[in-house]
Formats: C-alpha cells, structure tokens, sequence
C-alpha cells in the first residue's frame, strides 16, 4: 500500500518542480522582457539646431530634418508650467511611481458608468511612455500614430513602471516637456514657447504657462481662428484651480484672466543664421548652441548692417560681415555673418563672410609698423621715404597715386601709406614678418613667405575676418598691460564656452605693451569717415584706433577699431570677389564699424604702459635720435627697443655773413663764417617733400669764388637715383605683341633747372632737364649707369637684367 501511495507522491512533486521551474523560467523572462522593453535611444527623432545668446535668448533656429519645430531635450522645467501642468494632468506625479491607481480606479468607474471611454489615468510619465512608442513607429497617423486601446494603456504601464526606475521624476518631466505636441508642427515646451509667444520658457507668465499646459491633451485648439472659446475655457478653469490651489494670489489670478489668448504662431528669431550653420558644420552632433552673443548688441547689429547694406545695395554691394569682441575676455558678443540670410546663390547671401579668406589689402600694417618699434628698427616720430620704389619689378603705390618724399612714421600708419610699409618690410623681412603673422593666429598663411614676397602688406594674403579681428584684440589686449609682465601667450577668439589651451598651444606675444601702446595711438589719428571728421570737438566722442583695408581692385573693404574694451571687424564686398567703385575700407566699412561702436558701452582710453618705456631725446624735425646739431624732443620708446641711428639730416654748414650762400676755408675766413645746422633731405626725397612743405628750406648754393675746389671737397651729391635701386636686378618684360619691352631709369635732382646727362657702361645716352627718365632698351647682364650735371656732379649705380627666363617675384 506504501508503494503505491508513494508514487502520487513523487509525481506531484514532478509537478510542482516543473511549476516552479516554468514559473522561475517565465518571471524570469517577463523580468528581463521588463527590463529591455525601454527603448535605446529613448527618443530617436531629428531635432532642430538652436543658436542661443549668454542669457538663454533664442537667437537663431534651423527646422529639423522632418520639418517639425522640436528643439534639443530641455534639462529642466521652469516651475510655473511645472505647477500648472501637475494640477491639469497629473496632481500626483511626485509621489506614484508611473501609474496612478487611484486615477486608474476613477476612470474604471467613469468609463462604466458612461458605456464609453471618457477618462484615460493617464500619468505624464504614462504619456511619456506613449510619446516614446510613438517615436520608434515609422508611421504618425492617428494620435501621432499609436492606438489607444486597453492593450496599448497595458504596455503605456508597464514601460512607465520600467521608466520610473531608469529616470528621476525631474528627468521624466522634462523629457515630457521636450517631446509633447504643441500644435501644428511645433513639439516640445521651448519651440512652443518661442512658436507662440516669442520667449523661453523661464519667461512665461501664468497666463501662457497654463495655455501649454492644456495644449498637448488637445494641440488642435491652437489652430488660428478656430476653437479658441474651448482653448480659452481650457486655460482659465486651470488658472481657477491654480489660485484655489495657493499658486495664485487674487490679484495673479485677476492679471492671467485679462491676458490674450495666443494668436498665430510668430516667426523664431533669425538673428545669427550664418553663425549657426557654421557650428553646426564644426559641430555635427550638437544641436544646442549655447554662445557669448550678447542679445541685445547681436539683433541691433544684425539690423545695422541689414540697413547698411541697404544703402550699398545702390551701388552693386551686396556683402556685409562684421565681429563685435571683448578684448578682457576674448569672446564674441556679435557676429553677423553677411547682409542677410538668403539661399539665392547669385548674391552669396548664405555664405559666412566671416570665415572666409578675403585679401586683406593694408590691413595688416598696424602689426609691422609694431614689430618694427619693438626691435629697434623704427621710433615713431621718425622720418620714413615716400618715394618711388621699385624691388624686382614691383612697384607700390599710395592709394592717391602721390609721393610725399618723407613722413613720420606714426602719420604713415595712419594715412595707411603704401611705399613706405614697402620699404620697411623690405627692411624688416618677408619671412620674419609671416612668422610674426602666424603666430598671432593668422591661419590663412599656407604657402611660403617668398610666394607673398613685399605684397604681402598690401593685401598679396588673403585672411579671414575671425582671424583678423581676433589679432587686434589680441593688439589691444597687449596695449592694455600697464606693467612689465612675461609675454603672454595670443588668446583665440570663442563664440562657444572656451576648452581648457594647453600654454604650449599658442605662439607667446612679439609685440610688447609698449608698442602695442604705440601703434593703436598712431591709429587714432587715423582721419575718420565725414560723419566722424570732427569727432575731436565733441566731449562723448570716442577715442578708437582704427585701420582701413582696400584689395587690388576695390574688391574688399576693411575697417577694424579698437577701444580699450572692444574691438569692431567689419568687412565689406561682394562674395563673387566682383569689384566696384568706390569700394574701399574708408568709404564702405568705416562708417558701420563707428556705428557698431557706438552701441558698445563708453571706456576710457589705454593707460600708457610707462614702466615698460624709456624716454630718448630725438631731433624734432626728423624722429631719429638726436645729434648736437638739431632741435631735440623727447620720445617714449619701448624700453627693450636699441634703436642706435643719429639723425642723418642735420649737417652743418658753413655760410658767408649774410647767410646766402655756402663756403668754405678755401675761399672765406672762419672768422666770417656762420656755422648752421641744416635740415636736408635726401635729393629724391626732397623732390617731393619741399612740394607739400612751404617751410622746407633748400640748401644754399656755393659762392661763385669757392666753386673751383667744389671737386675736392666732401658734400652730399644734389642728384638721387629713384631706379635702378642699389645692385638691383631688372627684368625686361615682354610687350603684349611680342616684342622685347623696355625700361626706365629715374633721376632726381636738387636744382629744378639743372641738366643730367645719361651714360651707360661708359656710352653717352642723352640728355634730361626738368623730368629725368630714360628709356632704355638693355641687354641681359652686368651694367653701370652713371649721371653727370652741369657742374661735374657725378653718381653711378651697378645692376644687373636678367634673362626673359628671370622670375619677376614681388
């Protein structure tokens, strides 16, 4: 009886290990089904790119790829949508955990006692779970494409439950508040928020946080025009609920119920639409772009250089960028990346003008002028020729086609003289001066130094406005070390929160405060624009320092200022590169540049950086170090600067006793001598220096009696070769019919009558009065011009023309 009672027994056992087993088995399964039902990503849908100011305002917005307004996820949600969304659809979300059974128990009843379905129990994290279903199908049809039956809620549950432990309840809020529907085409409390009532959401009064409130259960009644008695109703029952609930005061309450409903939707912002496709090309896989712009000064800009381009629109101008930055800091506070923003290619309207390489013209000038007053090479009230130049075929011009024989250097930077910034790169060397660029962030500076040769000052580079702008901050940031200091390193421009530079990854300053001090006080003599030419006579004027740059071709135009504070980029053109009259820095630039200034707030001038200069004494008339024969003055000079040239232009001479006329101990006692320091000029610049200077006094002539040892004594030749330069080579160009072409020699003279006559390599070539050219037609190899005047005066000069296969390099 055992035996067989026993075997029941065992058989039941079987089956209540296999019943545990299957149920482990199935627990299990339904556990890890649990587990894995949430979905990775949670939410996969293409969002819109936001371009946002320092103070969270939207400033720009591209749409995203599915053309729905659905802005990146939020972090956070600003408490009054907060309040009003718990009590409108879900009063116990900070305390169930993703259902809500006493709702589910009201909606139960409701619904049976109705015979349909007219409550839901929806809790938000429920909906989230719904929203997120909703973004893995491919198809968004009825209720953004998922049915609403009693399986669906089952499966809402469960991945709210499965939610609750993966997410904070802060983090299920906002990714409800990122992802909800808002009418139309608009997803996500931020784009509704800018969509309707043109402000972020921390903004929004009671009034607008209760109508988004209500909006996702209903998004139809936003439809202009149509159900806006039941949006109305929706939006004030729930501002009732929230005074009785304590959220409100009487007065609040009073306030949102005479606020008006939304209107239509309002255009986003599109303050900085060229800024925004750059990062975003920079920055794929960010679509939040939180950046230093200032709101205010970036929609002022963006409206100025839209007016201005207005104006240059008459003339065929169509291109207009411009940079605001904060010389402390380095960031960016405006950036307008053209005139508008337009996809229409003929005009280049989408391109960013300010990340693309223009040539620069002289814009650059103010870094050579600098470099030259650190290293001893130029003190800048010295004198620098103005004349004629010409170096392997190259020959500058100023911009008004003049030469003005000498000029101090300080007035050559601000009247942006082209010869003279020749001639002192010549002396300062291409290669040096590219290193220099370089190191201060010029990026565009890809091809070798000897490619750019001498034009490399006078726009033969091409840069960027991003790039220049930033390195006359950096030139004002410099001028604004007040004490000796370690060079520090040149700063990078941002327009995004800065990454952490290694100290190693920029080039240390070359260019001392002092001389920065120097150079940007030479450029605010600068002569302004019409509107500006009297800025001097007003107390609220500002002292800017400030440069022009025009392009071979009147095809770009620059203009960049500096305060102590700001620094101002302007570029002006057309993209096509096409140029056009009256297309230069002074005229088209300029005036935008003061204009942007003038929103920036007023600061006080640099502070002289005294403790990092010495005084030296110079010759008044002449800027180069003092003799004892001339006027002296005093001089703030880098302190590190050796400059070691006594000025060249002060002889003395020996004149009879009326004053009249020079002699000497071989035709006149020194006892009836007067001994005269003299200021004296080089002949060629002398030539064009006495035509714009009355006062400039010529040197007198010998008396008759001393003429006859004229040959044997030491005195400064009246005539000056302006070319062949000293040992130049010449390369004889080839005419546009084939023909071998030829060249002309220069000569000038002190005497305005005097006549030179011409010898090559010991032949008699002819004679010049008045105007001494030559024309020449030479054959390759050695020579030696020589020119001899009327009184015996001799000068010779040796060069060399090279064969047609020579490389005319500029």
């Amino acid at each position: 009886m055992k035996g067989l009672s026993s075997e029941p027994l065992n058989q039941r056992a079987v089956r209540l290990k296999r019943a545990a087993l299957w149920t482990g088995c199935a627990l299990l399964t339904f556990w890890i089904a649990f587990w894995r039902m949430l979905p990775e990503p949670l939410f996969d849908e293409p969002v819109a790119a936001i371009l946002l100011a320092r103070d969270g305002t939207l400033l720009s917005a591209s749409i995203a790829s599915d053309g729905q307004w659905r802005f990146p996820p939020l972090t956070h949600v600003p408490e009054k949508y907060r309040r009003a969304l718990f009590l409108y659809e879900d009063k116990r979300f900070e305390h169930h955990i993703g259902v809500d059974p006493l709702a589910v128990a009201r909606a139960v009843r409701l619904n049976l006692r109705s015979g349909k379905t007219v409550s839901g129990a929806s809790t938000i994290t429920m909906q989230v779970a719904r929203l997120a279903r909703t973004s893995e199908t491919s198809d968004a049809a009825e209720d953004k494409g998922y049915p609403r039956g009693y399986g669906a809620k089952l499966g809402e549950a469960l991945l709210a439950l499965r939610l609750e432990v993966a997410y904070s309840k802060d983090q299920i809020l906002a990714l409800y508040a990122s992802h909800a529907p808002f009418g139309g085409n608009v997803v996500g409390l931020e784009a509704a928020s800018w969509r309707y009532f043109g402000r972020s959401p921390d903004a929004l009064s009671w009034a607008e946080s209760a109508t988004l409130a209500v909006l996702p259960n209903a998004p139809a009644l936003v439809t202009p025009g149509r159900n806006r008695v039941r949006l109305q109703e929706k939006r004030d029952r729930l501002l009732r609920r929230l005074q009785v609930a304590g959220e409100l005061t009487a007065l609040d309450l009073e306030l949102a119920l005479a606020e008006p409903l939304v209107d239509a939707p309002v255009p986003l912002p599109n303050h900085a639409p060229h800024l925004l496709e750059t990062l975003r090309t920079q920055h794929p896989d960010t679509a939040r772009f939180a950046t230093t712009l200032d709101a205010d000064l970036q929609i002022a800009a963006t409206q100025m250089v839209r007016d201005r381009a207005a104006i240059l629109a008459r003339e065929s101008i169509h291109n207009i960028a411009a940079l605001v930055v904060d010389n402390k800091s380095f960031e960016v506070l405006a950036y307008v990346g053209n005139a508008d923003w337009s996809t229409r290619n003929d005009l280049g309207l989408a391109v960013d003008i300010v990340q693309r390489p223009r040539s620069t013209g002289s814009i650059l000038k103010p870094f050579l002028y600098a470099a030259m007053f650190d290293n001893g090479q130029l003190l800048p009230h010295m004198l620098v020729a103005d004349i004629p130049t010409q170096y392997w075929g190259y020959a500058p011009e100023n911009f008004d086609h003049a030469f003005r024989g000498a000029v101090p250097a300080d007035m050559a930077l601000a009247q942006s003289l082209n010869v003279p910034a020749v001639r002192l790169l010549k002396e300062y060397g291409v290669g040096r001066f590219y290193d220099l660029l370089r190191g201060m962030g010029m990026s565009t500076l890809t091809r070798p130094p000897d490619d750019y040769g001498l034009t490399l000052i006078l726009g033969g580079a091409e840069g960027t406005l991003w790039d220049i702008t930033g390195m006359y901050a950096n030139l004002a940031a410099t001028a604004r070390q007040v004490t000796p200091a370690p060079a520090a390193p040149y700063r990078d421009l941002h327009v995004l929160p800065p990454e952490p530079q290694s100290p190693a990854a920029r080039h240390a300053s070359e260019i001392t405060p002092a001389a920065a001090w120097l150079t940007l006080d030479a450029l605010l003599e600068a002569q302004r624009p019409a509107e500006e030419a009297h800025w001097k006579s007003f107390a609220n004027s500002r002292n800017i320092a400030w440069k022009t740059g025009t392009s071979w071709g009147l095809r770009d135009a620059w203009a960049i200022g500096s305060t102590s504070r700001y620094t101002v980029g302007v570029w002006v053109g057309n993209a096509s590169g096409e140029g056009r009259p009256g297309l230069t820095g002074a005229t088209a630039a300029a005036p935008l540049m003061f204009e942007l200034h003038g929103r920036l707030n007023p600061t006080p001038w640099f502070v002289q950086p005294t403790l990092a200069m010495k005084q030296i004494e110079v010759c008044r008339d002449d800027g180069y170090l003092a003799n004892d024969n001339c006027e002296r003055e005093k001089q703030w000079v880098p302190a590190g600067s050796h400059f070691d040239r006594q000025s060249p232009y002060h002889p003395l001479v020996h004149l009879d006793i009326g004053g009249h006329y020079q002699v000497d101990s071989t035709c006149e006692r020194v006892s009836s001598m007067q001994h005269v320091s003299w200021f004296v000029l080089p002949p060629a610049q002398e030539f064009y220096f006495r035509k714009a200077h009355a006062g400039y006094r010529e040197l007198p002539a010998y008396r008759a009696d001393c003429e006859h040892t004229r040959s044997t004594r030491e005195e400064r030749s009246p005539m000056e070769f302006l070319y062949p330069n000293a040992a130049g080579k010449i390369y004889i160009p080839v005419e546009l019919n084939g023909s071998k072409g030829r060249t002309i020699f220069e000569a000038v003279h002190r005497d305005p009558h005097a006549r030179i006559y011409w010898h090559l390599d010991g032949s008699y070539l002819g004679t010049t009065g008045t105007f001494h050219q030559m024309s020449l037609d030479l054959p390759p190899g050695p020579h030696i011009v020589t020119i001899v005047d009327d009184s015996g005066n001799r000068l010779s000069r040796a060069f060399e023309v090279l064969a047609r296969s020579g490389v005319n390099r500029g």
